[in-house]
Formats: C-alpha cells, structure tokens, sequence
C-alpha cells in the first residue's frame, strides 16, 4: 500500500506540479506573486516575509560575500553550504590537523575557530531609489560613466548612514539592466567562527563526479557562529572577548519533511543571471566566454589534481581553487550543451521578432532600440571577447599561479611601502605564504597555460614575453618560468624590490608583469570598443519587453541581492524517465561501496558507510517513505550565490539548504526552462542526524530544537 501511495504521489507531481520562475525582491513582492503562492500552500501573511523584527528576512544572510546561509538558533548559529565554508575550513587545516579531510567540531563556545576577512550580512531595508537618480541625471551620464556616478552617490549616502549608525552600510545597484536603481541597507558582522564541518568525504561527496548532476548524496553543510560585542550586543571586529549573537529572529527547523507538491521557498543571495540577454548576447556567452572557459581550465586542472592526488600538503593547499575552477568549468560546458539542445539562441530570436513587430505597432522606443545594430555591436566585439576570456583564464589577476599573482601585484601600486616623500626609497615586498601554494605545481601549470593560450589566440593577443620565450629559451616555456623563479625577485620572499630604480624593470618577474599589463590593457580596450552602445541596446531591448508585458509581474536579473523564489518539492522525466524526488540512506551506501572498489569522489571513511547503513534512523526518518532523505529536488528557481540558501516549508520552516542545479538544466542563468529547471538541496534532517550521529554535538542539536 506504501509503494502504491508513493507510486500516486510521483505520478501527481509530474503531472500537477509546475515551475514557478522568478528571483523576488521581497519589499514590493507583486500581490500578483504572492496570491500563487498561497494557492500553492504558503501559511504566511503578506508582511511575514519582510515587515518587522520577526520577518523571515531577518534570518537570512549574505555569507561572505559570495554564498546565502541562514541563522538557526537563539545564539546565532548559521547554516550554510560546506562548499561555502570550504576555505574558511581549509584555511584552518594543516597536515597534522587536517579539518577539510577529518572534519572538525567545536565543543564549546571556547573551541569555535575565527576567521580572518570572513563576515556575514543582514539586509536591513530596500527601496527603489529610480526617481532620485533620474533626478540627478542618471539617465544623462555616458554609458562608461553611470558605474562611477552611481559609486559617488552611493558614497555620499554612505557617509550619511555612517554618521547615524557605524554599523550600517549601503549598496545602489542597478536591476532592470539599469531600467531601475535599488538601495539596499546592511548591517555586517565581522566576528563569524567556525563551528562544525563534517570531513570532506561527506561534505563534497561525488566530486566532480556529481556536480550539477541528479541523483545526489551530498551532505553539503558547514555551521559557523555569529559574534558579536559584549556591551552593545552589535557588530564588532574579532575579539576573545565577544559573545555569541542573541538574534531576534531564527528559522524554525522542521523534522516533518515533506511531499511530492509541498510548497517550497528559497531566500537568499542569487549571484548573477542574464534572462533578458538578446540572442546575440546569448551567442557570444556560448562561444567567446564559455568554451574558452571550460577549455582554458581543463588544460589547468589536469595538472592541479595530479599533484594534489600525490601530495597530502599540495592538496590541502589546492583543494580550495581546485573546487572553485572546476565548478563553473562544469558549469560553462553543461550551459553550452543546455543552449544548444533547447535551441535558445533561436528561440531568443523568435521573441526578439515579436519585440520588433510590438515596436513597430507601438511606436515604443522607435530610433532608440534598434536590432540590427545590436547585431552588428556584437559581431563588432566577438573576437577580442573571445581572446579576452582566454586571457583572462590563463593569466588572470586571480590566476592559479602565485608569480603571475605576485607580477600583477608589482605594477598596480597596492603593496608600496617605504617613504612617500622618497620615491627612490619606495619598495615591495612579498611575504612568505608558502603555504598557499607549491611551486612545482604552480610551475607546471604556468607552462602548460602558456602554450594552451598561444594555441588558440591571433598573434597580435600574445603578451611580448612571448618573443622572450623564443628568442631566449628556444620556445621551452618550461625553462623560461624556471628562469623567473630562480632570477626574479618576486619570488624572494621579504626581499625589497625598489619600485623607482633602473632596476626594477629589468627583473625578469616584473617585466612579466609589465607584459601581463600590457596585453591585459589592449584587450580590454578592443574587447569594450563598442560595450556601452551594446549595454545601452540591452537596456532597451530590456525596456521593451517591460512595456510591452506591463500587465504582467516581471523580476530583475539577479545581482547578488536579496531573493526569494518558490514552488514546490517534486522530480522531472529524466532520460524519459521519472527521476525520483529525494535520495536516501541506501543510496549513497551504494556509491561508497563503489568507492571502496576505487572511484575517488565516492570514497568514504568506515564510520560513514556504517552510519549511513543503519535500518533505523529515529526522529530523523521520513513519516511518509520510511527512510532517511539525503538531498530532494524542488523547481525552485535559483543560481550561483544561492548556495546556502534555507528552503523553507509554507509555514516558514526549515527543511533544507540549496546546494545546487541540475546538469539538465544549466543554461537557467539565461532561460528558466519550466519543464527541467530544479534545485537539489540537502534534506535539514539528514543534516542533523550528522552532527548528532557522527559529530555527537548534542549541544548543537540542543539549541537548535529541531520540532
């Protein structure tokens, strides 16, 4: 009767359940929104999401910048992904305390590691602030010029909040395509301190293996602690003096689950999306960003996971750029297949011909949106994009390689040190974090990069070193990078290199850099030749689509602001068959024991395979299925940034984290495909049995007071 029930269950959801596209902000959620979802078994007033201290809003956090996480207890407790506290914990290991493969539980408030430069944030407040910039002219600054202007407003507003309250700060950001200007209000804690990691076996469990696919096992969460000052109860820097947060408000967690069609929610902080991308738009990412991307970082990451395969301390060194290379290496090529098996770009065009047609009926936008040029700005800019993206992978200022890093570092004045008044007395310095890196891995990556990049560019794209590799070292790359690092002082750590000498520019390191520069400026030159009358035609072909849809509820693009997005629990035809909504215990037992024969992303300690393959799992087990959820699918909608993001229940509970999308659907940043789009989250009770089974944090559990 179970099985015929479930079986009933599966086929309702495949056949009732619809996907509910949209990032909304939540100050003016449309009334329009917010009636469907109460059709869809939202519990919730209007005003719980966003009005007054107890508004769901105000548990919900920008985590550092680049993830969501959510406050979970009276003390401050805050959930998030494990991929999105991965440095933090990998910056606390060493070989012989090793927390990203061990794990690591703090027992008490005195053991809770702080993390330098970490922080999280809460909104405050969001406004539309449109009228006022358009009354400072806005609309009348050149397209290069609206970032600065919207910065300098930004910064006078600024020091007036200051002026009334330290602890705030502000952002002004453009949505609609800059149709429209928010500013959002934010209050930021400094003070955030490591509290449980499971090893990372569990925590990244199926690797790249799994990534962006379904089914998952994953049990991708990490917890931290809010800090705050003793005496003001408010935000502080780090201090061993500083006491837990005492938050007005914190998620209720859920033990009861869920069912095909139960209402889900997602808030968080989704980082960047492109819905209203013209089909041009849509090319160009396919062709000169995406597979330059993916191909740039294959070549880089093949050398990175041997060497960290080989070495216990390059790994903990690599882990985390290994992780953040490789998710949007594997993002960039599922988005391409995505584009091209859904035909996007011409179905982007087939909407784009009904824009033309509106607009000629209308009159709207007439000598101001015009396709045609669109068409030409970009076939204008494709191949400078499309080196600039090779670039930019290969010797990017965030590269992989500490010397390019340290070469850049030389020439844009950020570490001078020495006296102002003396310029031949000014110098830079580097010190030692060798700890961050290794150098024969670095070295091998620099030299398989470097032929990679002149692979694939026009000649006039190569940086002049490359004349220097011919000329001097008979076209070994290999040996040239030796000679940088034997020769260069940039790579003598603490050893003063004066800026202002004849000598600075001769020193193999820095006339990399200089190289580097030099390259790196024509590039961007050619590559934004004709950006702002290409921004500009992307606001109005966005403008348009407004209009011409204005009895409909539209959202903004993400931009790392505060969203929330809903719908409901359910699977998806997969390969023409059902995909099952939720993953359990047995599940990932399965996958071990394929570890155990030799695939490495399902490898697992003991302890796990013995936890995971219990029949009886308590409070935590299922009411409806019987088992043990691990991750469940919903067709929320979301992107990158809203890792760590709580999925809530209608009655504004707790039951999961959001981890990630799935493969079949990676081109959601540029289309919500209804019929494929889901979300994968971590089931909030499969999060607790770990802390309660593996870590035996009681004390956790305790003040989370999971119902």
């Amino acid at each position: 009767m179970k099985k015929l029930i479930l079986t009933l269950f599966a086929i309702c959801a495949l056949t009732t359940a619809k996907a509910d596209e949209g990032m909304w902000t939540l100050y003016n959620l449309p009334n329009a929104v917010y009636e469907t979802m109460k059709q869809e078994n939202y519990e919730l007033p209007y005003g719980a999401l966003y009005q007054g201290e107890d508004a769901i809003k105000n548990c919900v956090v920008n985590f550092g910048g680049y993830c969501s996480g959510v406050v979970v207890s009276p003390d401050g407790l805050v959930f998030t992904n494990h991929h999105c506290g991965f440095e933090a914990i990998r910056s606390h290991s060493t070989v012989e305390h090793d927390y990203m493969l061990n794990g690591f539980v703090a027992n008490s408030f005195e053991e809770e590691l702080p993390n330098e430069k970490l922080f999280v944030s809460f909104m405050v407040e969001q406004k539309d602030v449109t009228a006022y910039m358009d009354s400072l002219g806005i609309n009348r600054i050149a397209e290069d010029k609206r970032r600065q202007f919207v910065d300098s407003i930004e910064n006078v507003m600024l020091k007036e909040i200051e002026a009334k309250d330290s602890t705030l700060r502000i952002e002004i950001k453009p949505f609609y395509e800059g149709n429209q200007f928010f500013l959002t209000t934010y209050r930021d804690y400094k003070d955030v301190r490591l509290v449980f990691a499971l090893p990372k076996s569990m925590g990244k469990f199926g690797g790249e293996t799994d990534n962006w696919m379904w089914p998952r096992q994953t049990c991708d969460f990490s917890v931290f602690r809010i800090y705050v000052d003793p005496k003001t109860g408010g935000p502080a820097k780090y201090s061993k003096d500083n006491v837990p947060m005492k938050p007005k408000k914190w998620a209720p967690v859920s033990l009861q689950g869920y069912v095909p069609g139960s209402f889900s929610m997602t808030i968080g902080y989704p980082g960047s999306t492109s819905r209203y991308l013209s089909s041009y738009g849509i090319k160009e990412r396919r062709d000169a960003e995406n597979e330059p991307r993916y191909k740039t970082r294959e070549v880089k990451q093949n050398i990175m996971i041997r060497h960290m395969r080989a070495d216990e301390a390059v790994r903990i060194k690599y882990d985390s750029k290994y992780a953040q290379s490789s998710n949007y290496w594997k993002n960039s090529i599922g988005m391409n297949k995505c584009i091209d098996s859904i035909g996007l770009i011409q179905q982007k065009a087939a909407y784009e011909a009904k824009i033309r047609q509106w607009q000629d009926s209308t009159g709207y936008l007439v000598g101001k949106l015009d396709f045609d040029k669109l068409e030409r700005f970009y076939a204008k800019q494709f191949n400078a994009v499309k080196a600039f993206t090779y670039f930019s992978e290969t010797f990017g200022s965030r590269s992989v390689d500490e010397l390019t890093r340290r070469a850049y570092r030389s020439h844009n004045g950020s570490i001078v040190k020495g006296d102002k008044d003396k310029p031949k007395k000014q110098y830079i310095e580097f010190k030692d974090n060798s700890d961050e890196w290794d150098e024969a891995t670095d070295k091998e990556i620099m030299a398989a990069a470097m032929k990679f990049y002149r692979e694939q560019v026009e000649e006039k794209y190569l940086p002049d070193f490359y004349q220097v590799v011919d000329r001097d070292f008979g076209g070994d790359y290999q040996k040239y990078i030796n000679y940088l690092f034997k020769k260069s002082k940039l790579m003598k750590n603490g050893k003063k290199i004066y800026i202002n000498k004849k000598s600075f520019m001769k020193d193999p390191g820095v006339a990399y850099g200089f190289s580097l520069n030099n390259t790196l400026q024509m590039l961007a030159e050619e590559a934004s030749a004709v950006y702002d009358s290409v921004a500009i035609q992307e606001r109005y072909l966005c403008a348009a689509k407004l209009r011409m849809e204005e009895d409909m509820p539209n959202y903004s693009d993400a931009n790392f602001t505060m969203r929330l997005s809903y719908g409901q629990v359910g699977e998806y035809l997969l390969a023409g068959q059902p995909s099952g909504y939720y993953t359990e215990a047995s599940s990932i037992v399965e996958k071990m024991e394929r570890g155990e024969k030799g695939v490495i992303d399902y490898e697992a300690e003991p302890i796990m395979k013995e936890l995971l393959s219990k029949k009886d799992f308590g409070k935590y087990t299922d009411k409806t299925t019987g088992k043990l959820h691990l991750c469940f699918l919903s067709n929320n909608d979301i992107t990158g940034g809203n890792s760590g993001s709580p999925m809530f229940n209608g009655k504004g509970e707790l039951i999961g984290l959001a981890f990630d999308g799935n493969w079949d659907s990676l081109s959601s940043d540029i289309f919500f495909d209804k019929q494929l789009a889901r979300c994968i989250g971590v089931d909030i009770r499969y999060v607790l049995y770990m802390m309660e089974s593996w870590g035996k944090a009681d004390r956790l559990i305790k003040e989370i007071g999971a119902k």
